[in-house]
């Protein structure tokens, strides 16, 4: 694949062979910049060999930002959580399909499918969600971080089987205004309609981090990416 198909994007490796590899989809307006700072957070053990990949999202304009362009995974037509009136369906798939380049990007490297999470913040969890559940490959796991399911209506039929037991992690915020617990609750109760064996947790605090969770994420992560 063309190196010029494949989004830009910040890399931190182990210093050990790589073995596995997390793809991490930033929020709206940020960058691939937002969470590397986390990473020795995570406390993962040397011996899994991540290489966390941050790609930067487009810049596009957004149009309840009064079309200010900015980095963003797809345009958001309205404040509220999007639904079949609002979605803007070109844009999500537009961005499935750089993702999907990312990970085949990695298995051109020699990570297997099956050893490659997707995760996401915000914007970046929906896009971790839509492209991880229809992707035709196993993954070792998706990671959809203060976020929402989009495009939740063609879930059912899109879909692929070979994620039909991938471990899916949602974690939210008590207090989150941006994407409320109660917008969460209602994707990962679709998400376990469907089939899905969801891990839910929740805290006390906004559309952010803390530090409970972040610990949550290394640990999921370590289980996920544990070499049997």
């Amino acid at each position: 694949m063309a190196d010029n198909l494949i989004l830009p994007a910040v890399e931190m490796s182990s210093a050990l062979p790589v073995t596995a590899s997390v793809i991490w989809m930033h929020g709206l307006g940020a960058d691939g910049y937002d969470f590397v700072d986390i990473i020795p957070e995570l406390q993962l053990p040397r011996t899994l060999g991540v290489r966390f990949i941050f790609p930067h999202a487009p810049q596009r304009p957004v149009t309840i930002n009064g079309g200010y362009v900015m980095r963003a995974w797809y345009d958001l037509l309205s404040p509220d959580i999007p639904s079949l009136s609002n979605e803007d369906d070109a844009g999500i798939r537009a961005s499935e399909q750089a993702i999907c380049a990312l990970i085949q990007h990695e298995i051109s490297k020699g990570i297997p499918a099956s050893r490659i999470v997707l995760a996401g913040f915000s914007q970046g969890g929906a896009i971790a969600l839509h492209t991880g559940l229809r992707y035709p490959q196993r993954l070792a796991g998706i990671l959809g971080l203060s976020t929402y399911l989009p495009m939740a209506a063609s879930l059912r039929a899109e879909r692929h089987s070979a994620n039909a037991c991938v471990p899916v992690c949602m974690l939210h915020g008590y207090d989150d205004a941006v994407i409320t617990i109660e917008e969460a609750e209602s994707a990962c109760a679709v998400l376990k309609e469907c089939g899905y064996a969801v891990e839910w947790r929740a805290y006390p605090m906004a559309h952010s981090l803390c530090s409970q969770e972040v610990y949550d994420i290394g640990v999921w992560l370590r289980r996920v990416l544990a070499v049997c």
